[in-house]
């Protein structure tokens, strides 16, 4: 069964899952290839009204798979940190699972702006240029989440 946290004491809420993807910048998207094996690949995101937007190029694998199987999974790694002499690791991760679909019209427009606001909040004019500058030439994609997960981890250390 897909999203079943096998140490249960590290799961997650949901809102704790959707913080993580809230805060996140960059995500793992992973879809089916035509031969059944798995694609996954990073990518910038940007996450509004329950909603995981990503922008690609017209064409390419990811949506290939997509067109085939719109079925996805996007994972995001929050904190991530290493405690060499515990033999462990502090983290925090979300996975979500739900299908993705193409944006376009204003709804496109609309989450190009989120991007920018999101990762260039000082430069919103020239991200509107650039916004026009490459519409002909990408894509915007959404993903419907169907079911959200999540781990946390953090523990302090006990060997300093």
């Amino acid at each position: 069964m897909r999203g079943v946290i096998r140490r249960a004491e590290y799961a997650a809420s949901e809102s704790q899952a959707k913080e993580i993807i809230e805060k996140g910048e960059h995500g793992v998207l992973s879809t089916t290839s035509a031969d059944g094996y798995p694609y996954g690949v990073p990518m910038s995101y940007w996450y509004k009204d329950g909603l995981i937007y990503f922008h690609c190029a017209k064409e390419g694998q990811k949506l290939d798979n997509i067109k085939a199987d719109n079925r996805v999974s996007f994972c995001v790694i929050g904190v991530n940190e290493v405690l060499p002499g515990d033999f462990t690791v502090n983290y925090e991760s979300a996975v979500v699972f739900g299908k993705a679909y193409e944006v376009t019209g204003s709804e496109k427009e609309e989450a190009m702006l989120e991007m920018v606001k999101k990762f260039s909040p000082d430069f919103m004019e020239q991200g509107k240029e650039s916004i026009k500058r490459a519409d002909a030439k990408l894509s915007v994609y959404k993903i419907a989440v169907e079911q959200i997960t999540g781990k946390i981890k953090n523990t302090e250390p006990k060997v300093k």
